[in-house]
């Protein structure tokens, strides 16, 4: 335990020993003692108690030390210190954040090295890093000797974690972030998620008591400011968007079994990962009239090395909802009648699933974005297909929310069917949102003026 309750004592001649001068304090109730062969020893020890004092440092009730000679006793390394926190993280953290995680922590962690010397290939460091120091799966193979070996070098010359107290090693680690293994500038998206695991990561060593403070506070550099607002030039017309699904049907025969897969992301505004977790259990599929589907559960591909039971696609909960928690999804007639139609013609999966790979396995990305690529050329023009327009199936969800928001839908109700907080609408579909601002102006006209009070 930590006190500020300090209180030390005059050097007692013990007139006997070897050692006969002996310095005594007390840190809260705790005694503290050490002796010393000449007076001159013990004085300056007592002078360096008294300056911790002065400087207002607490000192440890067990040890007896003031604080900054604690850190400095039970020091470790950063990359020592990264690898306990990237373990504390794991067990709790979905695969997707696990590789996030490992990824950034990569790419800081050697540049906070003592010197250059001796190094391995910086390749060759980053995937010993991202795929063994920083992976904590039980499936993981036993690493080739280059990765052994660059493993042992870092350990060899990781910085103390103490030194991140200089602002200068802060920046060099800001620095590496900010850059891709070409040395190229990173993405401002990239540079933020990075920062946040690192700023995640020194926060750690404030609650284990290595850093005395969170170091990011006292350097002054920002991450750069993200644009998450969609751009709506590359977001398909509902039009387009059903000629794209119909074309996927015909491009060739596994088309025929995606197209409903589309659908849901233009009709419903699923994630590609919900969409793949559709059972016939969650839907309800009336001949006439509107249908539902109850998104219950997620399956994104993230690579075996990251999930729990070595398997390439993860079974989560809905994105940034509780794991129990469902979504349920109104859906239009055209979109019921879609599924009814794959449904009889394709029938599920032994689990239920209405999508699955051609072998019976789990969809995969790269299935259905190379499908979707063909369907691309047959229905956009040639000056179409060179740019992003609908370049991802991803962009047919957002036709689906803007068009929704386009209709007059409450944006709450928005933001429901879509699986996201109103918050996160208003950030990505702002532009939508403001060019309604008319039509809202008109309701509140229609108040003020008591029409809808006197209909």
């Amino acid at each position: 335990m930590l006190t500020f309750e300090v209180h030390i004592y005059a050097i007692r001649d013990l007139k006997r020993g070897r050692k006969p001068h002996q310095l005594r304090w007390r840190v809260g109730q705790n005694p503290h003692s050490r002796t010393f062969a000449t007076k001159t020893l013990a004085d300056g020890r007592r002078a360096q108690l008294m300056t911790a004092i002065q400087k207002g440092e607490q000192f440890d009730t067990d040890s007896g030390l003031p604080v900054s000679e604690l850190r400095k006793r039970d020091q470790v390394t950063w990359f020592e210190h990264a690898k306990e926190y990237a373990e504390k993280k794991w067990a709790r953290a979905s695969a997707k954040s696990r590789s996030a995680r490992a990824d950034a922590l990569a790419t800081i962690t050697p540049a906070l090295v003592t010197d250059r010397r001796g190094a391995p290939d910086h390749r060759v460091l980053r995937q010993a890093l991202s795929c063994w120091a920083f992976n904590f799966s039980p499936q993981q193979p036993e690493p080739p000797a280059e990765v052994t070996a660059a493993l042992a070098w870092l350990a060899r010359k990781s910085i103390g974690i103490g030194e991140l107290e200089d602002s200068e090693r802060v920046r060099t680690a800001l620095e590496a972030l900010s850059r891709l293994l070409n040395g190229k500038v990173a993405a401002d998206n990239t540079i933020t998620r990075k920062r946040m695991v690192f700023n995640n990561a020194l926060r750690y060593a404030v609650e284990r008591r290595r850093l005395p403070a969170n170091p990011l506070q006292f350097v002054d550099w920002e991450a750069p400011e993200t644009d998450d607002e969609i751009d709506w030039r590359w977001v398909p017309g509902p039009e387009q968007g059903h000629a794209l699904i119909e074309a996927a049907g015909t491009v060739s025969p596994r088309g025929s079994h995606l197209r409903a897969f589309y659908g849901c992301m233009l009709y419903a505004a699923t994630r590609p990962a919900e969409a793949m977790d559709i059972r016939l259990t969650d839907c309800t599929l009336p001949e006439t009239g509107w249908g539902r589907i109850v998104l219950a559960g997620s399956s994104p591909r993230v690579g075996s090395r990251w999930t729990d039971d070595g398997q390439s696609h993860e079974e989560r909960g809905l994105k940034r909802r509780a794991r129990s928690a469902t979504r349920d999804v109104p859906i239009p007639p055209v979109h019921v009648q879609l599924l009814r139609e794959h449904i009889e013609r394709f029938g599920v999966a032994s689990d239920g699933r209405l999508f699955r790979a051609t072998e019976g396995g789990r969809l995969l990305t790269k299935e259905y974005a190379a499908l979707w690529k063909d369907a691309r050329t047959a229905v956009l023009t040639p000056e179409q297909v060179e740019t992003p327009l609908a370049d991802v199936p991803y962009e047919l969800r957002h036709t689906a929310v803007s068009g929704w928001l386009v209709a007059g839908v409450d944006p709450v109700e928005v933001a429901r069917r879509a699986g996201h907080s109103v918050a996160v609408l208003y950030r990505f579909y702002a532009k939508i949102l403001n060019n309604r601002q008319d039509h809202s102006n008109a309701l509140i006209e229609r108040f003020l003026n008591g029409q809808d009070m006197q209909e």
